[in-house]
């Protein structure tokens, strides 16, 4: 089976996040509200407003409530069409209510802003372009065309044009400016969640080989002794049917059935002995596994390690976490396929830093990008044929970067990202080092185990409990 795919994932979560009960409080208390509005405007300060028509509107509301109430479950999770839907109705209600009270002379046409807001932060891109544009029609409606405002003596409030105008620039300016920015601060939360979504699953899929690793290698432990067992039993047996030839045979089969599951567990419990006893490995070795999966892409991978100014000559012992792993293959990958035809991984250490570089001989990353690089979702649109061309997998989305950086940087790592020649100059050939450059640096101290930790034994292994 393959790996869900995590946008798809978060795209069907979200499609039906916003509850029916939430909308559903959310109107009561605007029917509260317009009720209270209606009441203290006729008692307190005697406006002769169309009593029957504004009860009907909030009648409306109110019916409206009561059939979601009752035909739907209270845990029930909306469509995105279902709340656009009910944000349509609740505009429209709001609108007629305006053009029974004075339109845009009312204050509580500011109101209109709040299911355009909504829309922006719970639906989808055309969702709330048509709750706008909705929004700015009915509003352009009662601002002309309404019902006039009147005191019970008979005094029409109405505010002077240049203000009524004014009033409506503010509302269709609110609805535009209120959308685009609640729209943009709810896609950058939507791709960061996604891409943490991914990134788990990224470490969640390399635990697990780390951790299959282990059990296969408890299993080859703990299946030995039967197994002797087995082929021993099986041996008496065959000498003791000398006389009867197809009970010798069978017994002699289950024999080498059981030499041959004795080397199967035998080659297995190797691999898996690396990864259950190697929670610690030379820096070298856990740079060439990172690497492993690259070599035979057609790029030359040169691995340089040499200790720094004051660091020791043999090589740190440092955790062997997948999220270091994958997080360097990551790294390892994005170089491998950009690069013309060597990638270096140049590693250094001191008593207090461990330092890595991965840098490649490609075009280098997008100078405009610098700045961004580990954003999740970043779109290259510069150039992003020519990487279709040379990497058709790749959509330029950042999407691995992000993953790297974070998995890394949870494991200590500073990052930063840099190209190896100034965008301005010539672009060096084949073979040297003037493409992208990736620098990671540790404090020892957080991969790097204390010198009497490394030294001790790793215990007995313990046996499987079912």
């Amino acid at each position: 089976m393959s790996d869900p795919n995590p946008g798809l994932l978060a795209t069907e979560i979200r499609n039906r996040w916003v509850r029916l009960r939430t909308l559903v409080v959310l109107r009561w208390i605007a029917i509260a509200g317009q009720l209270a509005a209606i009441i203290v405007g006729q008692r307190f300060f005697h406006l002769s407003l169309e009593l029957g028509w504004c009860f009907v509107a909030i009648g409306a509301a109110v019916i409206a409530n009561l059939v979601m109430i009752y035909i739907y479950p209270e845990n029930k999770r909306l469509s995105e069409g279902e709340v656009t839907a009910m944000l349509l109705f609740d505009l429209a209600q709001l609108c007629f209510l305006l053009f029974l009270t004075g339109g845009l002379n009312n204050p509580f046409a500011l109101l209109v802003l709040v299911p355009v807001t909504i829309s922006a932060t719970a639906l989808n891109l055309r969702a709330t372009m048509l709750l706008g544009a909705v929004a700015i029609v009915l509003i352009s409606v009662v601002g002309w065309v309404h019902l006039p405002l009147r005191t019970a003596e008979g005094f029409v409030m109405r505010m002077p044009l240049v203000f009524l105008f004014g009033m409506w620039v503010a509302i269709t300016t609110g609805i535009v400016f209120i959308a685009v920015y609640a729209r943009w601060v709810t896609s950058e939360i939507h791709s960061m969640s996604e891409a943490l979504l991914a990134t788990q699953m990224a470490l969640a899929r390399e635990q697990k080989l780390t951790d299959l690793g282990g059990v296969v290698a408890a299993a080859a432990h703990e299946l030995g002794t039967p197994l002797a067992t087995i082929k021993l039993v099986s041996r008496e047996l065959a000498e003791e049917l000398e006389d009867r030839p197809e009970l010798k045979e069978d017994a002699e089969l289950i024999s080498g059935q059981a030499d041959r599951c004795r080397d199967i567990l035998r080659s297995m419990g190797r691999a898996g002995k690396d990864d259950l006893h190697m929670r610690h490995a030379p820096l070298g070795e856990v740079i060439r596994e990172a690497a492993e999966p690259h070599r035979k892409r057609g790029k030359e991978l040169v691995i340089d390690l040499a200790p720094g100014e004051g660091g020791e000559l043999a090589q740190p012992q440092i955790a062997r976490r997948p999220e270091i792993i994958h997080g360097l293959r990551n790294l390892i990958q994005n170089a491998v396929d950009f690069a013309e035809t060597t990638v270096w991984i140049d590693a250094v250490w001191t008593d207090s830093a461990i330092e890595l570089r991965i840098i490649d001989d490609g075009r280098g990353f997008p100078p405009h990008l610098l700045g961004r690089i580990g954003d999740p979702f970043v779109r290259n649109r510069r150039g992003a044929d020519e990487d279709r061309a040379r990497r058709p997998e790749y959509e330029g989305m950042g999407l691995g970067l992000f993953i790297a950086k974070t998995l890394l940087e949870r494991s200590g790592a500073e990052l930063s990202f840099a190209n190896g020649r100034d965008p301005l100059m010539p672009r060096g050939g084949p073979g040297t080092r003037s493409g992208a450059i990736v620098e990671l640096v540790w404090p020892r101290q957080r991969i790097s185990p204390a010198e009497e930790a490394s030294e001790g034994g790793l215990g007995e292994n313990q046996p499987i409990q079912v």
